[in-house]
């Protein structure tokens, strides 16, 4: 088996008394789409920050390509969309993508190819060359995503990417995602909606802290005995808290 591109070994993160990851553990193999899925509050932005090092954890081990993390060295070999879009609004959607790809490290002559092809992606072109402060916050988010798609980056970790994205594009997004996973990107993807759920080779189920469940959806199903991610979650959910309350 290939080494983990991800690891999180006994990882404990708390804020004050709330305790967010509680013995965490959790690996992602390389070339895979996982899926990371839980209700608000349950930990899946704490893993991506501590991930690439924006937050640290008073237990445990968070690995990158083998190296704990923060390493801000791998940083360029990650693209990374956040909850919360971080733009320059006073410049143009080019003018962002030109100014991340130079943050980047990308090569200054594939910088418009690859300018042409994140933002044909994310149905953007017409747009690029306004103000984003004249975005919707829809535009917005498919700019983040486009910016965390330069760069060639071997791992994409996703936070929400599709939030205010309507399904035409949704669907487009996605079929870019199985693209960079069939050239062998690894990513991660938080999301709340469970039919995208359906489209990751791995879901991992994040509830009150602890990785409750882990596995390729189809195999879930048979483990469960459903048809769909979402009746797999709130069974799952449901046994967790019926759990809680025999404590």
């Amino acid at each position: 088996m290939k080494a983990s591109v991800v690891s999180m070994k006994n990882v404990l993160k708390k804020f004050g008394d709330q305790v967010v990851l509680d013995d965490f553990d959790f690996e992602i193999q390389p070339g895979k789409i996982v899926g990371l899925i839980g209700p608000s509050g349950s930990g899946k932005s704490t893993v991506i920050h501590i991930l690439l090092g924006m937050e640290s954890a008073q237990a445990g081990e968070a690995f990158v390509f083998g190296q704990s993390m923060p390493d801000r060295k791998l940083l360029s070999r990650i693209g990374y969309m956040a909850q919360t879009d971080a733009l320059y609004e006073r410049l143009t959607g080019r003018e962002n993508l030109q100014f991340f790809a130079e943050m980047k490290g990308v090569d200054p002559a594939l910088v418009s190819e690859q300018i042409e092809h994140v933002s044909a992606v994310v149905e953007l072109v017409d747009e690029l060359d306004k103000k984003t402060s004249g975005y919707s916050g829809g535009m917005k988010r498919r700019l983040s995503l486009a910016i965390s798609l330069l760069g060639n980056g071997d791992l994409l970790i996703l936070d929400e990417p599709t939030v205010g994205v309507d399904p035409a594009l949704r669907q487009s997004i996605w079929r870019e995602l199985h693209r960079l996973r069939d050239q062998g990107k690894t990513i991660l993807v938080t999301t709340h909606v469970m039919d995208e759920a359906e489209l990751v080779d791995d879901v991992a189920m994040l509830i009150a802290g602890k990785l409750r469940e882990y596995g390729q959806p189809d195999q879930l199903k048979k483990k469960y005995h459903e048809s769909t991610i979402e009746n797999i979650f709130l069974k799952v959910e449901s046994q967790n808290e019926t759990n809680v309350s025999h404590i």
